[in-house]
Parts: C-alpha cells; sequence; structure tokens
C-alpha cells in the first residue's frame, strides 16, 4: 500500500484523532486511471461506463446493469421502473439510512415504516405481514451492514400479495446467498458507490436487474429520458433526432467515476476478506464482554462486513453514549447506524407503520459502529478494544 495510505488520518482535521471511522482506499492504480479519463475528449456517458457497467454486470451475474450518480438516484429510477407512484404504499425498514424511504416520497408514494430483527437488523418478517394493506405496492428489502436479509422468504410474500421487491445493496458489494449475488433475487437492485462503503466512485451508484423493460426505462430517464444513447446519436444519422417519451433526470455517472470504479472493482474481494478478518478479531476480543453483543460472523459469502456493529447492553457499566465520548476522548472515531426512520421529523409526516417498531427504537439506544476498513491495522483494533474494555474498570 502507499505510505500516503497508511498516513492518512481524521478526515476533518482533528490531530487528536488516532483511528478514524473509516479510510477510502485509494491507491497508485486508482489515481492513474482517473488521470487516464481526465485525459480522454469524452468525459461522460462514454467508453468508461460500458466498461464500468460490463464488468459489474458480470460480477453481480445479471443481465444489465446500469450507471447512476448514487444509489438514491438508483432507488428513485427503480421505483419508478416499477409503476410506483401516489397512492401506493411501499414497505421499508425503520433501520435504514433515510435515502430508502426519501426516495419513496419522492415518487409520490408513501413510506411504511417495518421493524426489524433484533441479532441483524435487516427487516423483519412478521413486522412485513403487519405492515401489508391494499395500497402495498412494493417491499425494499436493505441488506444491512453487509448481511443478506431474509430474501428468498421476503419473495414469497412479495408473490403472494403481487408486488414488486426493490433490493437496497448500498452495504451489499459482494454479498451472497451461494453464487447468487443481493440485486439479483428481486426485481431490481441498487448500490452505493460513497466513499464509506466495500469500494468507491466517490459519489455513484449502481442499478442491477435481468428486466429488459427496467433496463431500458433506467437508461433513458438516468439521462432526461433521451431515447437514444450519446454514442448512437454521433455514430449514425443526425444526433439531435431523438425522442423523449417521459420526463427523466440527469443521474449520469461520469468517464472519471467509472474509471475510479473499474480500478476498485478489481480489488474488491481482497476488500472484502480483509474486512472478514477484521471483524473477526473484533468479534474475538469483545464476544466475552458482559453487556457487549457482538455481531454473528458469518461462515458463507453472505456478508460483506460493510460495518462492525456492537450493542452496549444495560449489563455494561457505561451506555452506549457515554462509552462514544470516552473512546472520542482516546482518539477513536464511532459512529451510530441508524437513528430510526420513526424519529425523523420528515417521516413522522410523511411515512406511515402499522406496527409498533419496539425492536428498532431499542436497537437505537444500544448500537455503536467500530472503525471499519480494509487497511485497519491490528494495532488499531487492539487500542480500540482496550479502550472499550477499560470501560469496565
Amino acid at each position: 500500500l502507499d505510505k500516503e495510505l497508511k498516513s492518512k488520518k481524521d478526515a476533518f482535521n482533528d490531530n487528536s484523532i488516532s483511528i478514524p471511522f473509516v479510510i477510502p482506499m485509494i491507491t497508485k492504480e486508482d489515481k492513474i486511471a482517473v488521470n487516464n479519463a481526465l485525459n480522454s475528449v469524452l468525459l461522460t456517458d462514454g467508453p468508461k461506463l460500458i466498461k464500468f457497467e460490463k464488468m459489474f454486470s458480470k460480477y453481480t451475474n445479471s443481465i444489465a446493469a446500469i450507471g447512476v450518480s448514487n444509489a438514491t438516484s438508483a432507488l428513485l429510477l427503480s421505483l419508478k421502473s416499477c409503476g410506483i407512484g401516489k397512492g401506493d404504499e411501499v414497505i421499508v425498514p425503520d433501520m435504514t439510512f433515510v435515502a430508502t424511504a426519501s426516495a419513496v416520497i419522492h415518487c409520490g408514494a408513501t413510506p411504511v415504516l417495518a421493524d426489524v430483527e433484533e441479532e441483524t437488523m435487516n427487516l423483519n418478517l412478521s413486522s412485513i405481514e403487519k405492515n401489508l394493506t391494499k395500497k402495498t405496492k412494493a417491499i425494499i428489502p436493505v441488506h444491512f451492514a453487509g448481511k443478506v436479509c431474509k430474501i428468498k422468504e421476503i419473495l414469497k410474500i412479495s408473490k403472494k400479495n403481487n408486488l414488486k421487491v426493490i433490493e437496497d445493496c448500498a452495504h451489499a458489494l459482494g454479498s451472497k446467498i451461494g453464487k447468487k449475488h443481493a440485486g439479483t433475487f428481486g426485481d431490481v437492485g441498487c448500490f452505493s458507490f460513497y466513499p464509506t462503503k466495500n469500494f468507491t466512485t466517490i459519489e455513484g451508484g449502481m442499478i442491477i436487474t435481468n428486466s429488459k423493460q427496467i433496463s431500458d426505462y433506467t437508461k433513458s430517464t438516468r439521462n432526461h429520458g433521451i431515447t437514444r444513447s450519446l454514442d448512437n446519436r454521433f455514430s449514425s444519422g443526425k444526433p439531435w433526432e431523438y425522442d423523449i417519451e417521459e420526463s427523466g433526470f440527469n443521474f449520469r455517472l461520469d468517464e472519471i467515476r467509472s474509471a475510479l470504479g473499474l480500478s476498485q472493482m478489481k480489488r474488491l474481494d481482497k476488500s472484502n476478506d480483509l474486512r472478514k478478518k477484521a471483524s473477526e478479531y473484533y468479534t474475538s476480543q469483545l464476544s466475552d464482554v458482559k453487556g457487549i453483543i457482538t455481531p454473528k460472523n458469518s461462515k458463507s459469502n453472505e456478508n460483506s462486513f460493510h460495518l462492525y456493529i456492537i450493542r452496549i447492553t444495560k449489563d455494561f457499566p457505561l451506555t452506549r453514549d457515554v462509552l462514544f465520548k470516552k473512546l472520542l476522548d482516546n482518539g477513536i472515531r464511532t459512529s451510530v447506524h441508524y437513528k430510526p426512520l420513526n424519529q425523523f421529523t420528515l417521516f413522522k409526516k410523511m411515512a406511515k407503520s402499522y406496527d409498533k417498531l419496539k425492536i428498532s427504537n431499542m436497537l437505537y439506544d444500544e448500537i455503536l459502529s467500530l472503525p471499519m476498513y480494509p487497511t485497519i491495522r491490528k494495532s488499531d483494533q487492539k487500542y480500540v478494544i482496550k479502550s472499550i474494555k477499560n470501560g469496565i474498570i
């Protein structure tokens, strides 16, 4: 690795921080790839994007991959491609990033908040059933922290009730059940390449689907609804001769970010292996600590280990918030994923729930995400672990 990568510290220039929450893994090869893309005459909607989409499609074994500006736009386009609109209800987990539900609102539909499982923080099947109404048109399961949810059981519910399934795979780059990648079970899958994710294009996202209708729709609407690609327009006929059949957006993924994605994808599996080892080490050292519940490590490839989240229960001598402050004082950044949607002003007004959301609200008081990235050193993990254990004294 670059010496530069090893020397990176706090993103917010706080010299008291010795262990950041995350360090994006940007290598010399990534920088060369980006510089090469910058030397091209065509800087967006070009050959790098097409190559990136083909690589992602092959990796996930999906028929089509459509690069977009971020995972939020991926969710919005996917919902619209499935016909979701005004008057519809879409079931989403209460424990997720706000974009999952915000995309539903942008479609004119209503997000319906379902509770999560205590162990995995993925969608609770019983809560899905409680939240079904005549207006329900889709479910957005999130593969939380990289662990594949009970997607097969969710598909049974969706089939029985004639619902669309849009998988939120923002955490699930590399997560599979057997050889089947997350995002290929439902109608469509949506991925994020934000800097904290398992690989990054800085900002960016991807839609995958095995539906030609969804593929055609999202390819067009990501680019203002234009019916011809840029390459097609300038390769034959008059470039200004195209149609607009439906109002679209500017959700394109440019050549520079596509080049970075191509470079980063080459080491995704290796990066995920490093995350797995880091996760297993945390668990081996923290699982016996009274008052701390560690995540159940998956022995298969069903987890991309995007986040490492512990729970601070009443048996631990410090509350979660006090431990957070103690770790910060020791130069360690941690975070919480996430504040439940039901506690935000927006979703109190614009979302519904037909369940009590007890588990998500309980978890919110306990969860703490520890530093997790492929290049985290064992010595840094030991310091994090020691600092947590010192809370017992």
